[in-house]
C-alpha cells in the first residue's frame, strides 16, 4: 500500500537560471518572473492560458469611464494570502494589498519605494506609469480606482503582467516592524498557486501546492525548480528522468528530442526579438554611419543557422511578424561588407576596437549568446572592428548593462510580456527607458512622440499607422541591429499533462499534472 507521503506528487522544472530575487516587480527577466510572480502572485487580471488575452485574476470585474480615464475594479472576496513558516495572515486580500502593490513603485517616499539598495522599478518606470496615474484610491474594503492623466490603450494587459504582482500589506507591515523589509525579495508571500519554501542559491528552488488557493489546490504537491544553466545538462537531466520540462533546448537536440518516445515537444513561433543595443550616447556609436555599418556587416543567416539550426528568422524589426502592426515594407539592412566598410570611411573611423556583450544564460531568443557573439565578432573583423566578447553572472550582466557610459554593444532580446507593441516600443526604446530597458540609451523626440501618441488612441487602425512609421525612424536610426526571432520549443517528458506553452514566454505550472 502506498502510504499518502510517497503518493504526494512532485515537479521538477529545469530551469535556465537563478532569479535575480523574488519580488518580480523590481525586475524584468523572465527568469525571474517564472520563479515568482508565476508561481508566488497573482495579478488583478491574468493573461487566459496560451494568449495574450487577459481574465479576471484577483479583481473579478472592471468599468472603464466614458473618457477612459478611470478603471474601477472590483476585488475577488474569500482570496487567502499564504500561510508559511515565516508568516501567518489574519484576514483576507483587500484593497489595501492592491494600494500598497503600487504605490511603493511609483511613490518616491513610500517606505517601500528604496527597500533594497538600487531598487528602480524598471518596469512601472519603463512603462510610462509614474507619468500616467494620477491617484489610486480605495473606494471600499474590495473596490479599488485607477485614475489616469490621460487614455491609456494598453493599461490593461499592463496590469496582467508579472510587474504588478500583488503583495500582502499584512506581511509587509510585519517586515517593516521588525527591521527586515529585504526579505521581501527572498521570502515572498503571495495569493498564487504554490507558495515558497526555500532557495539555495543558483541551485533549487522549492515550493509546495497552495491549499487555500481560490482557484482551487493544484494537482502537484511539490514544485522542484533545479537551476541548470547548460542545456545539454538539462537535456540530460529530461531523458534521465530527473527532470519532467525544460526550457531553451540547443537547436541541435531538438530532432532527436522529437524522435524519443519518452518525451513530446512543443513549438510555436516566438513573440521574440533578439537585438545588440549600442549606446547612442557614446563615441562613436552615436553616430549613425557607424551604427548602420556595423548593421551591414552581420550576417544574421549564418547566425540562423549556427545557433538555431534555422528554427528562427533574421530580423528586420524591433517586434516580431507575429505582433501586429508589424512593418513588414522595412527593408533590412543587407548583410554588405563593402557598403559597413564605406559607411565607416565616410564616418572617419577606423581601428575600432569595441566591447560585444553576451548573455551568460541561454533565452527563448537567443540558445547560445556566446556562439552568435562569435559570429559577429567574425563578421566585424572583417570590416577592420576588434570586438572583445564580455559577459557576466546573468544578474550583474542585466545590471551593468543598463550604465548609460557603458562601452559597446549588447546582446539582449525581448519577449512580448502582453502582446501589445508598446510593451516592445515604448518599453525597450522609449525616452522614459533610457537606464533602464533601454539598453540603447537612445531618446530619440520623433520616435518618441509617435509611441506616446498611440498609446493614447484606442482605435487599432490609427495605432497601427503610428507604429508602422515608429519602425521607420527606428530603422533609419538603428540604435540596434535587429538579429532574430525564434521558434520557442519545449521539450517535457510524455507523462506531463496541462503544461500550456505561453504566446510570452513564461513557464507556468498552474494546472498541471503527471499522468500515472
Amino acid at each position: 500500500m502506498i502510504s499518502g507521503a510517497a503518493a504526494a506528487k512532485t515537479f521538477v522544472y529545469c530551469s535556465e537560471g537563478s532569479p535575480e530575487g523574488f519580488d518580480p516587480s523590481l525586475y524584468t527577466a523572465g527568469t525571474t518572473f517564472d520563479a515568482a510572480a508565476h508561481t508566488v502572485y497573482n495579478r488583478l487580471l491574468e493573461f487566459k492560458p496560451g494568449t495574450t488575452e487577459t481574465v479576471p485574476g484577483l479583481a473579478e470585474d472592471y468599468e472603464i469611464s466614458e473618457d477612459g480615464l478611470e478603471y474601477t475594479f472590483k476585488l475577488r472576496p474569500g482570496v487567502k494570502f499564504q500561510t508559511t513558516d515565516f508568516f501567518t495572515p489574519t484576514r483576507d486580500f483587500n484593497a489595501d494589498d492592491v494600494i500598497i502593490s503600487f504605490e511603493r513603485q511609483w511613490k518616491k517616499d513610500h517606505p517601500w519605494h528604496s527597500y533594497v539598495p538600487g531598487a528602480n522599478w524598471e518596469y512601472f518606470v519603463g512603462m510610462g506609469l509614474p507619468d500616467l496615474i494620477e491617484s489610486i484610491e480605495k473606494v471600499d474594503d474590495m473596490t479599488v480606482r485607477f485614475k489616469l492623466k490621460r487614455p491609456e490603450a494598453p493599461f490593461l494587459a499592463s496590469l496582467a503582467m508579472p510587474f504588478a504582482s500583488i503583495m500582502s500589506k499584512e506581511y509587509l507591515d510585519k517586515l517593516e516592524a521588525e527591521g527586515n523589509m529585504q526579505l521581501l525579495n527572498q521570502q515572498p508571500v503571495g495569493t498564487g498557486p504554490f507558495q515558497f519554501v526555500a532557495y539555495q542559491q543558483d541551485a533549487v528552488i522549492r515550493y509546495k501546492a497552495n491549499p487555500d488557493y481560490w482557484n482551487g489546490k493544484q494537482k502537484i504537491d511539490d514544485l522542484v525548480f533545479a537551476i541548470t544553466p547548460d542545456a545539454s545538462v538539462r537535456y540530460q537531466k529530461l531523458k534521465a528522468g530527473e527532470c519532467h520540462l525544460m526550457p531553451f533546448p540547443n537547436a541541435a537536440d531538438v530532432e532527436e528530442m522529437k524522435a524519443d518516445p519518452n518525451l513530446k515537444v512543443m513549438e510555436q513561433e516566438g513573440l521574440n526579438v533578439a537585438y545588440l543595443a549600442y549606446n547612442t550616447k557614446v563615441a562613436p556609436f552615436d553616430n549613425v554611419k557607424v551604427r548602420k555599418a556595423l548593421n551591414h556587416a552581420i550576417n544574421k543567416e549564418a547566425i540562423v543557422d549556427a545557433v538555431f539550426q534555422g528554427l528562427a528568422t533574421p530580423a528586420k524589426n524591433p517586434i516580431p511578424p507575429t505582433m501586429w502592426s508589424y512593418n513588414d515594407d522595412i527593408e533590412d539592412d543587407a548583410y554588405d561588407l563593402d557598403q559597413a566598410k564605406k559607411l565607416l570611411e565616410e564616418a572617419g573611423v577606423s581601428n575600432l576596437s569595441m566591447k560585444l556583450w553576451a548573455m551568460p544564460v541561454s533565452r527563448p531568443y537567443m540558445l547560445n549568446a556566446r556562439r552568435a557573439a562569435e559570429i559577429i565578432q567574425s563578421d566585424f573583423q572583417k570590416i577592420g572592428v576588434n570586438a572583445e566578447i564580455v559577459s557576466y553572472e546573468w544578474a550583474e550582466y542585466l545590471e551593468r548593462s543598463k550604465a548609460e557610459d557603458r562601452d559597446g554593444a549588447v546582446m539582449l532580446g525581448w519577449t512580448g510580456d502582453n502582446g501589445d507593441p508598446d510593451n516592445f516600443l515604448h518599453t525597450l526604446l522609449g525616452c522614459e527607458a533610457v537606464g533602464g530597458n533601454n539598453r540603447a540609451q537612445w531618446c530619440n523626440e520623433e520616435f518618441n512622440n509617435l509611441v506616446m501618441q498611440a498609446k493614447q488612441v484606442t482605435d487599432v487602425e490609427e495605432r497601427t499607422r503610428l507604429y508602422k512609421e515608429a519602425q521607420v525612424v527606428f530603422k533609419r536610426e538603428a540604435p540596434w541591429a535587429t538579429l532574430v526571432h525564434s521558434v520557442a520549443i519545449v521539450p517535457m517528458r510524455k507523462e506531463v499533462v496541462g503544461f500550456v506553452q505561453s504566446p510570452l514566454g513564461d513557464f507556468a505550472f498552474e494546472g498541471v499534472d503527471l499522468a500515472e
